[in-house]
């Protein structure tokens, strides 16, 4: 039979594929904007016909209805990245949340600690080989793909073809067309604090170096400041818009990149419709699975690696809080310890963790990143082991190889100045010295 031959076969509608989710199946989305959300959406008004159903998924962009009081029969969110979408049931305990490093998602899929019964994930319409591109999101999709027992695709022409790892229709059980809009994005606006914070992170990068940046108000900010740096490259686990006037104006070259030399490499895309065009058949963007582009060691061989994270909480000891308020689950460790790691291993490499000195409530209330306890509960993200260089719109704060009496100075000395007085008395306390 020819690949045309069976795409045909398994073509069915959104409601006649997923009553192929079994009860007790655990459905592992794709991640992001490969979320499909023909069969999404199809799932939860199928919702009567599932007992017990666990759903899977990193960051989520979908309408989370599987979430909404009164489906704790029927289904139960256990992610391993808390977004927006199903933070109130878990917060309510309707919900679990599995810590993971998202480089090690794929493994833990193959090795069964992480079910993969359904996979349901977004494809492009298949190439003349019968291939299709992932797009937005091969991360950890491509491997629920190949695990599962059953997989529903969304064939979606709105999808951008995207070089680098592919799935055959071989792959798929059924299928199913469907043109929708992708999740887009709109880049932030930036802030002077987010301006300040990116001319600091921007004075650490070196011509030639290679970036791992994020999507928000201060990875845009950083690349506002490096017009003047040349042959920059990037290795990360996602680029968002903020990246393309840079390429455009010729500082990203990926010329000193140690491997895939020329190419944006990531594992994920999230942006306007600006950025999936862009990516569209651009051999200058390669998506490649999680275990790669995030993986320490493959981070590690990269020519002066910078990564730059963010966080919620910051201990004078300089153990960074990134996921929890608290008890509180708000998002996941994501990318940001593999690429701490990753640097930490390699040459030359420098690790930022970058943030506003203070989180500004709706009330005007300033609540101080910097602190001397770490919230009750809060799960450290990254350990003071592994720090590197923290920066808030104040100064950088080194703390690599620093002890803890000169880790406590230079983060108090970019501390919000409203706080600095009751630090720099934990600090005597502590120390038994004059700040």
């Amino acid at each position: 039979m020819s690949w045309k031959d069976d795409y045909k076969k398994k073509l069915c509608t959104p409601e006649e594929a997923v009553k192929h989710i079994k009860n007790g199946d655990t459905v592992v989305f794709a991640h992001c904007v490969g979320e499909p959300t023909a069969l999404v959406e199809a799932m939860i008004k199928n919702a009567e016909q599932y007992e017990n159903v666990e759903i899977k998924h990193m960051v989520s962009l979908g309408s989370g209805g599987y979430t909404t009081e009164g489906m704790e029969k029927h289904f139960r969110a256990n992610p391993m990245f808390v977004s927006g979408n199903v933070r109130g049931c878990i917060q309510e305990g309707r919900g679990d949340f599995t810590p993971a490093f998202f480089h090690e998602v794929p493994k833990l899929i193959r090795e069964g600690k992480l079910k993969c019964d359904v996979a349901m994930a977004q494809v492009t319409p298949p190439d003349e080989n019968g291939y299709c591109s992932l797009g937005t999101s091969v991360d950890y999709t491509w491997q629920a793909i190949k695990t599962a027992r059953t997989v529903l695709v969304q064939v979606n022409d709105q999808m951008p073809r995207t070089f680098g790892d592919q799935v055959h229709v071989d792959d798929f059980d059924y299928i199913v067309e469907a043109s929708t809009p992708l999740s887009e994005i709109t880049p932030p606006k930036i802030t002077e604090v987010e301006e300040k914070i990116g001319s600091y992170c921007a004075s650490l990068i070196e011509d030639g170096s290679t970036l791992q940046l994020g999507i928000g108000g201060i990875p845009d900010a950083v690349m506002l400041f490096l017009d003047d740096k040349k042959d920059l490259g990037i290795h990360s686990e996602m680029i968002s818009d903020g990246t393309l006037a840079l390429y455009e104006k010729g500082v990203i070259t990926g010329k000193y990149k140690n491997f895939d030399q020329g190419k944006m490499t990531v594992t994920f895309l999230m942006g306007t419709r600006k950025l999936y065009d862009f990516a569209n058949e651009n051999p200058a963007v390669e998506l490649r699975p999680v275990d790669y582009t995030n993986h320490p060691a493959v981070i590690m061989k990269q020519h002066k690696m910078v990564s730059i994270n963010s966080a919620i909480q910051v201990d004078l000891q300089g153990q960074v809080v990134a996921e929890a308020m608290g008890l509180r689950q708000f998002s996941g460790v994501g990318g940001q310890v593999d690429f701490v790691r990753g640097v930490a291993m390699g040459e030359d490499g420098k690790a930022i963790i970058a943030m506003p000195s203070v989180t500004i409530k709706k009330d005007g209330t300033m609540i101080s990143k910097i602190v001397a306890f770490l919230d009750h509960g809060a799960p450290v993200t990254t350990s003071r082991n592994d720090v590197d260089y923290i920066i808030t719109e104040y100064g950088i704060a080194p703390l690599k190889g620093k002890s803890l009496r000169e880790r406590a100075r230079n983060l108090i000395n970019i501390a919000h100045p409203s706080v600095r007085d009751e630090l720099a008395q934990e600090f005597e306390r502590r120390f038994c010295e004059k700040y």
